[in-house]
């Protein structure tokens, strides 16, 4: 079976919500075209860079789920701890430079901003089916 540690992914989640008043269509490509590439330019530290948006839909016990209070979840991946705590005491101690925090303002409502951390651990989930087998 695989080392467990190689599995293992550290994250940064950023849940944001778009400024006031601009479209979710509007979010999405300032966010896909603008922030994302001048983002990009000081993730050197990164494994991997996802934008995951939120699309809410009715539920049949609760009905129509209303306005999200979030409509991204920014995941920022790194392949080893130190890197991981090492941004994470960056984020949660420092402001970001000015050109980030201008373009930050035109796009999203920066109150709306948290911080949040996923330690993943991955199943092989062929090896353990495997291991059933046997």
């Amino acid at each position: 079976m695989p080392d467990a540690r190689a599995a293992t992914t550290y994250k940064i989640l950023l849940p944001m919500k778009r400024k006031p008043g601009m479209s979710v269509e509007a979010f999405r490509e300032y966010y896909e075209t603008h922030h994302a590439p001048l983002a990009a330019r000081s993730s050197g530290m990164l494994s991997r860079y996802v934008r995951r948006y939120l699309d809410a839909h009715p539920h049949p016990e609760t009905g129509e789920p209303g306005e999200l209070p979030y409509d991204v979840i920014t995941e920022l991946w790194f392949d080893d701890e130190a890197t991981f705590r090492g941004t994470l005491a960056y984020l949660t101690s420092s402001l970001m430079p000015p050109e980030i925090v201008a373009d930050e303002e035109q796009l999203f409502d920066r109150s709306s901003f948290r911080i949040l951390t996923v330690v993943e651990h991955d199943t092989d989930l062929d090896a353990v089916r495997a291991a059933l087998k046997s």
